[in-house]
């Protein structure tokens, strides 16, 4: 069976701190979105791709509109720097699945763009607006997979066995995958007035079994492995600020 790792690429400190800058700029780019909404303000600037008619000059940043020209500044920020990122690993990543991936990211964000631009020119409809909202994390996801794999412990570590116990870690890990992708897009879809809150709840419900079933397996297996037990503990923790959140609001 391949593993994702690699010994054959070189651990490239520039491009590894690059990769995570890229994720940590895309982070403030889904809080830049989530104040748009939050705030009514999508469609606080009228038009798309200009700004009140224009490419270049900046508008009076007054109620919405600082929130939705602000949102639209740092995502043309990430867009150059997810260019600069997919051509560097195309050229200094030796695993074509990573340069695949690096592609992924500039062609998701690209699709991000233009979703954004849709949920203007059509009045925020909510199917698109839940599209571009969903895509918005899938293009975080994908951004921080590469900072992870471009990172000198998955480059230069050897491959971790594990045990065989069913279902398997990795199996549990790709459930959890799953179904917080599915709550994403549950999410957005009631975030942006598509669905009613009900299937939001009952998914809520099932994530936090299938996240709670794979933090135990690690913290009862793998204790004494650190490259598992401090992600486990960080998801712990991240699964009861979630529901604290949920309930709040």
């Amino acid at each position: 069976m391949l593993s994702l790792k690699s010994l054959t690429t070189p651990y490239n400190r520039a491009h590894h701190r690059f990769a995570v800058f890229t994720a940590c700029a895309t982070f403030l780019l889904i809080i830049a979105g989530a104040l748009v909404t939050s705030n009514d303000a999508g469609l606080s600037v009228p038009d798309w791709p200009t700004s009140f008619g224009s490419l270049y000059r900046i508008p009076r940043m007054v109620g919405g509109v600082k929130f939705e020209h602000s949102h639209r500044m740092v995502a043309e920020f990430i867009g150059f720097l997810t260019i600069i990122l997919a051509v560097w690993t195309a050229r200094a990543d030796r695993r074509s699945w990573m340069r695949k991936l690096g592609w992924a990211a500039l062609g998701t964000v690209i699709a991000q763009g233009i979703l954004g631009g849709i949920t203007v020119l059509k009045f925020l409809p909510p199917s698109v607006s839940s599209a571009h909202a969903t895509l918005g994390q899938t293009f975080f996801c994908i951004v921080v997979s590469i900072a992870l794999f471009t990172g000198r412990t998955w480059v230069q570590e050897p491959r971790m066995s594990l045990p065989t116990r069913r279902p398997t870690l990795p199996v549990l890990a790709s459930l959890s995958v799953a179904s917080v992708y599915v709550q994403l897009i549950l999410g957005a879809a009631f975030r942006h007035h598509g669905i009613k809150l009900l299937p939001h709840i009952i998914s809520a419900a099932v994530v936090t079994f299938v996240l709670l079933w794979t933090v135990v397996r690690v913290l009862s297996e793998y204790s004494r492995t650190e490259q598992l037990r401090r992600p486990a503990l960080m998801l712990l923790g991240l699964i009861i600020f979630q529901l604290s959140l949920g309930f709040g609001s």
